[in-house]
């Protein structure tokens, strides 16, 4: 110091010395920087809490929607489904957030297996000092989910059991049954058909008995469509209890078929097993499953006329939609939550029914014996799935198991009235179906493998990877 004051005393003017020499204010020099300082690391201090817990629950919006997202995305079908999920839960957790400058947020899906969900978020919060040090922190976070794994689901299965069902299983099972109604009475004539029929005309007989083309197609150990539903329903009970042990789920199942508008599928005999998490119970019941038994050719019953149509698929689905179908829940095993739902429909997918007004695009037969209150023409065409919209709407998916319609060129009914559409039957029930859960399996083909795929497709959840 001596020497750094004799420098100053030869080299500069005796002022500048004075105010070197001069300590007086110093202290004060140095409470102020000293203040300055921890005004400073207060400020950081505060800010770093404050950007941590911003960070903090920016992340826990961003987990939770990717997880929503995650939630729905079954397969790259449900990729707008997915994203719109993870973008509207993140924009209403946004105001629940502490203060912040705003939010800006992309979502992506992946394209291909694993099905993942990723959602970016970033923002910034202003400092406690912005005009001294930096004005605002940015903060920026990640999620991404995988969807879907495991969650609870109940499957409640819609089975055609019209008499189309009971068409023989094999083409050499239809070969079988058309040689031995060569002979048989007109109606039944060179049919693949085991109909069922109380008071039969059919003119088979076994001994002295005339029998209907069921009982023929018994006798003769021929396998019918509705036989191998009924096999499949049964294993898929099975399959079910495996994998619900297997993947710590909890699957419930509820069976019924449908025909006839006039057999409400709610009750006896359709109502083949009410909602149950018992697959036991559930496989015991599905023995039930039969196709359905009229009186004779054009009667339901000795008493009620129906011109054979005996294949309502709308009235099914909006009987099920309206009266049975809860509203889903997420699957998960938070209290409160309850099972996601799933609408398994099994069906050859022409509808035979009365109606009023002709649809577009079908041919309708006049049937003045019907009843005039229940319309006056007889319909045979394809689902409206107009019913399908309003159930999926509700986030219930459907599961659509296709029993490919068995074409008839030699016949003049098939030509007239069901060849017309028959080649967009399968692309109607398709669309009815939610992504990724459509089979169809034509005659012959393993209607018990198609129904436990579907069934895979639809048991899956989500959770986050990063």
């Amino acid at each position: 110091m001596t020497k750094l004051l004799k420098f100053l005393s030869r080299h500069f003017p005796r002022g500048i010395v004075g105010l070197a020499r001069d300590t007086r204010g110093g202290v004060f020099i140095l409470m102020a920087v000293g203040l300055l300082m921890l005004a400073t690391a207060t400020a950081v201090g505060v800010d770093f809490a404050r950007s941590a817990n911003f960070k903090s629950a920016l992340q826990g919006a961003v987990d939770t929607a990717a997880i929503a997202g995650a939630s729905v995305y079954l397969n790259n079908g449900y990729g707008t489904e997915a994203t719109t999920a993870a973008a509207n839960y993140l924009n209403n957790a946004t105001p629940n957030l502490p203060k912040n400058n705003g939010i800006t947020s992309t979502v992506t899906v992946s394209a291909s297996a694993p099905w993942t969900v990723t959602v970016n978020a970033k923002s910034s919060i202003n400092t406690s000092f912005g005009a001294l040090l930096e004005k605002s922190v940015a903060i920026s976070t990640s999620a991404t989910a995988h969807g879907p794994t495991n969650p609870n689901i109940d499957f409640s299965l819609l089975l055609d059991n019209s008499p189309s069902m009971a068409i023989a299983a094999t083409q050499a099972g239809i070969n079988s049954m058309v040689n031995l109604t060569q002979n048989a009475a007109s109606g039944y004539t060179s049919c693949g058909f085991g109909c069922h029929e109380q008071n039969t005309s059919s003119g088979i007989y076994s001994g002295t008995t005339q029998i209907d083309l069921y009982q023929l197609a018994r006798n003769n150990n021929i396998t019918l469509r509705i036989d191998n539903v009924r096999t499949a329903t049964q294993n898929l009970m099975t399959t079910a209890k495996t994998t619900a042990a297997a993947n710590s789920a909890s699957y419930r199942a509820a069976i019924y078929t449908f025909n006839n508008t006039a057999n409400t599928i709610t009750n006896a005999p359709n109502a083949i097993q009410t909602l149950t998490s018992n697959m036991t119970t559930a496989y015991n019941s599905a023995a039930k499953i039969a196709v359905l038994e009229t009186y004779d050719q054009s009667y339901l019953t000795s008493s009620n006329y129906t011109d054979d149509t005996d294949t309502d698929i709308g009235n099914a689905m909006n009987t099920l939609n309206t009266n049975v179908l809860p509203n889903p829940g997420y699957g998960t095993k938070a209290q409160g939550d309850t099972p996601q739902e799933v609408l398994m429909l099994v069906t050859d997918g022409v509808e035979d029914k009365i109606v009023s007004t002709c649809t577009s695009g079908a041919n309708c037969v006049g049937t003045s014996n019907v009843s005039s209150a229940n319309g006056g023409l007889r319909q045979q065409y394809m689902l409206d799935t107009s019913q399908c919209t309003a159930i999926k709407n509700r986030g219930i998916r459907i599961a659509v198991l296709y029993t490919v319609y068995y074409p008839l060129p030699t016949n003049a009914w098939y030509n007239t009235y069901v060849s017309p559409f028959e080649s967009n039957i399968g692309t109607t029930l398709e669309s009815c179906a939610s992504p990724g859960l459509y089979f169809a399996v034509s005659t012959g083909g393993d209607i018990s493998a198609a129904m436990t795929a579907l069934f895979t497709s639809a048991v899956q959840s989500s959770y986050i990877s990063n």
